[in-house]
């Protein structure tokens, strides 16, 4: 029989996942160890690619992720938000990224920006909320203002400060009109947006003679480790589907795989928590096993793309419309002059499926040719903003989809002229 949750019931399923890798941590790196870990990880520059398994070890990652997501959690349930897909996606991403870029210090004050701009409006920061937790992709740029040399330590903080704010006023409504851009075929629209703003701040920075040197930090070496701790989290996702919907589960479960996952989508919506945690088990699954599979490593990195594709399996990702984005991506590495197993394609591997509403719409042929053209722009165009946006894939989706979906649809029409009466 169905069974239904209590809103309270709801969040405390939520603050599971969070908790789990919370514990896990603890036995993963000495007790005494991982305070002194979350503090390098607050003060150490945060930017593309910077791994939290290395600077502060892994029980101080998990802890800094699994803190940051509680704490929204928290946030959500007293402002009374009701948990949908983008509830879902959010904590999902918040706790991803958590291990490679956002801590518990750098992502206040661009909430604190976001919030500004509610109360400027004289609305609740309830409409503008998501949209803030998707912003804190530029909280790199926090850290590093507080590096700058030769500046004292209140007048850092203060530009922390004020930048932080200013990135969280302007996102929600340069959120919104980059949307009608790409028209929501690039399901991280605050990555495009939040790469527009990087790229206004960082050349500001540039012209002050401020720049920041590229880094790849990156863990090796716990594949079976971490193959466990996922595994074991996924099975658990797919069998709770089965106790909550076992009667229809199967038949939402299609439902869901017959969905463009244009943005917007909302499968919790639609088909209720059942098919949801159904999806984002096997979606987890899939990004994992193809992760060993092409001899990837399982770090903060990865990890945190996977759970963005577990996230956003809430929100417009299934199995049939990120697979031949994903093999677009593969296929690009044998022509290309990289190999998918480095760290910057590997990631782009699983950003890539921001595109899957393209593959989801126009079908398979076009979500290879997305993944193609998203390994090689995403791989160059984090130059524009030195690695300082954290949703780089978000931003270059947002041009690969600008760049296809009109001329797809074009060529689309031209064929439906052919066979009709209207000269071409």
């Amino acid at each position: 029989m169905k069974k239904t949750l209590s809103r309270r019931q709801s969040y405390l399923l939520l603050a599971v996942f969070p908790a789990y890798f919370i514990i896990v941590g603890l036995f993963m790196q000495p007790p005494s160890e991982i305070l002194s870990g979350l503090y390098s990880i607050i003060r150490e520059p945060d930017f593309l690619i910077t791994d939290y398994f290395v600077i502060g070890g892994i029980g101080a990652a998990f802890l800094n992720a699994g803190l940051i997501t509680l704490l929204l959690l928290l946030v959500l349930y007293l402002l009374h938000m009701e948990i949908d897909g983008h509830t879902i996606t959010s904590c999902c991403l918040i706790f991803g990224f958590s291990l490679f870029g956002k801590n518990v210090v750098n992502i206040w004050t661009i909430l604190l920006g976001v919030y500004l701009y509610a109360h400027y409006h004289k609305t609740s920061i309830r409409n503008y909320l998501y949209v803030g937790l998707y912003g804190t992709s530029l909280s790199p740029i926090i850290t590093q203002v507080m590096q700058f040399e030769g500046l004292s330590l209140p007048v850092r903080i203060f530009l922390s400060f004020a930048i932080g704010i200013s990135i969280g006023f302007v996102l929600p409504p340069l959120s919104t009109h980059v949307h009608y851009a790409h028209q929501g075929y690039s399901l991280y629209n605050v990555g495009f947006s939040s790469g527009i703003i990087a790229t206004v701040i960082i050349s500001l920075f540039k012209s002050f003679g401020i720049e920041a040197e590229s880094r790849l930090i990156w863990h090796t070496g716990s594949n079976l480790e971490f193959s466990i701790i996922l595994g074991a989290l996924f099975l658990i996702m797919i069998l709770s589907a089965f106790l909550l919907d076992r009667k229809q589960l199967f038949a939402s479960y299609k439902k869901i795989l017959k969905c463009s996952g244009i943005s917007g989508t909302d499968y919790l919506k639609q088909e209720g928590k059942a098919p949801v945690l159904l999806n984002m088990g096997i979606n987890g699954f899939f990004a994992m096993f193809l992760v060993l599979i092409l001899g990837g490593d399982l770090n903060g990195p990865t990890i945190g793309g996977i759970f963005t594709i577990v996230g956003f399996s809430a929100t417009g990702k299934h199995l049939f419309n990120i697979a031949p984005i994903m093999i677009g991506v593969i296929l690009a590495s044998v022509t290309k002059e990289w190999n998918i197993n480095d760290p910057s394609p590997m990631l782009a591997l699983l950003f890539s499926t921001t595109l899957a509403p393209i593959a989801g719409e126009f079908g398979i042929v076009a979500g290879l040719l997305a993944g193609f053209l998203q390994s090689s722009v995403a791989l160059n165009v984090g130059i524009l903003y030195d690695s300082m946006n954290l949703y780089n894939n978000g931003f270059a989706g947002g041009i690969v989809a600008i760049f296809m979906v009109p001329v797809i649809r074009s060529i689309r029409s031209r064929r439906a002229r052919a066979k009709g009466d209207l000269s071409l």
